[in-house]
């Protein structure tokens, strides 16, 4: 079995006031999407920590089986 992998990058929304939220909006939209496209969430990689250890980027990661043609 060969799979193929798929990336989607999403940055994190930042609010608050003086206490600072990250959030990232949309996750399960985002994963049930890809889903309905036959694509399994497989992980996520942090792609852009601040100094304060805060994740601001990630990249979700998507796999299927590849169709040999």
């Amino acid at each position: 079995m060969k799979l193929i992998y798929k990336y989607h990058r999403m940055t994190a929304k930042v609010s608050g006031f003086g206490i600072t939220e990250y959030r990232f909006e949309k996750l399960h939209e985002i994963i049930d999407g890809y889903a309905s496209e036959g694509w399994r969430y497989a992980s996520w990689i942090p792609v852009l920590q601040r100094g304060n250890g805060y994740i601001e980027e990630i990249d979700l990661v998507f796999e299927k089986e590849k169709v040999e043609s």
